[in-house]
């Protein structure tokens, strides 16, 4: 469209707006401003129900809610943390797009197309054409985000998490194969429950992410116990650059078990 076409459209459009509309000012901005107030007010009021008509021990249940459920514990290892729903799509991604390769394209560079694409939109496509039959680019651009946003949320909703339930069932499995002694079974015990099947593989179980490497044949790298136990307490002063968390608050005994469980996995028919 040319300048002199898009002058010709917007005179058209004021004299739409004198003859038969109002201007966005300050007519919708008045009613942007009212609806505003009104979500703040319901926000703040359902607050105040809930806080004044709740207790605060747990069983004492309001008109909305208990102001508290079960006390937090800091110190669990075996809660699997998930986002709210409309994060599925993204929490996805970063199983499609994984560390270290291309997880900054995941995280960062396909949204920020997205809502760079979204802005320019207005800027790109000036056309009156409101009929969809005649804008089949912006339709089926429509039509595939709505359908890739939805395909992302469903697998990330669907998602299968590593419940320490599920995986201490696959601890026989893992001594008989990998001809582990009877005293690195705490240990596994212990690594099945500590939720580190969430970065690590071992014996096929378990998602890689982060980069974190397989430990089905840890032990056969010869780093020793010492060097387990202070890798697990502290992972980046021994692999710089390392984003496995700190196992510190398993204590010494725990940390012991589990480096005697990782020094004894030497792969299939180790031991």
């Amino acid at each position: 469209m040319s300048s002199k076409e898009q002058r010709e459209q917007f005179a058209l459009y004021k004299k739409d707006v004198d003859r038969r509309g109002k201007s966005f000012y300050p007519f919708a901005m008045f009613h942007d401003t009212v609806m505003s107030v009104v979500v703040v007010g319901v926000i703040v009021g359902l607050t105040c129900i809930w806080y004044f008509t709740s207790g605060e021990e747990a069983g004492d249940s309001g008109l909305i809610g208990p102001r508290y459920a079960d006390e937090a514990d800091a110190g669990t290892i075996s809660f699997v943390p998930r986002p709210d729903w409309y994060f599925f799509f993204l929490f996805y991604l970063l199983r499609i797009f994984k560390w270290p390769e291309s997880v900054i394209l995941g995280t960062v560079g396909i949204p920020t197309i997205a809502l760079i694409l979204l802005v320019l939109v207005p800027f790109l496509d000036r056309r009156r054409e409101k009929r969809l039959l005649r804008r089949p680019v912006a339709v089926v651009a429509s039509l595939l985000v709505i359908a890739s946003m939805g395909i992302l949320t469903y697998k990330g909703a669907t998602a299968k998490e590593f419940l320490a339930s599920e995986v201490l069932a696959e601890v026989p499995g893992w001594v008989e194969e990998n001809n582990l002694p009877p005293e690195a079974e705490p240990g596994a015990r212990l690594f099945a429950e500590a939720g580190c099947l969430n970065c690590h593989v071992y014996v096929g179980s378990g998602a890689q992410n982060l980069g974190a490497p397989e430990l089905t044949a840890e032990g056969s790298k010869g780093r020793g116990i010492q060097f387990q136990v202070e890798h697990l307490k502290d992972p980046p002063a021994l692999v710089p650059g390392s984003l496995m968390p700190s196992f510190a608050a398993l204590g010494d005994e725990q940390l012991n078990d589990l480096a005697v469980f990782l020094e004894a996995s030497k792969g299939p028919g180790g031991g």
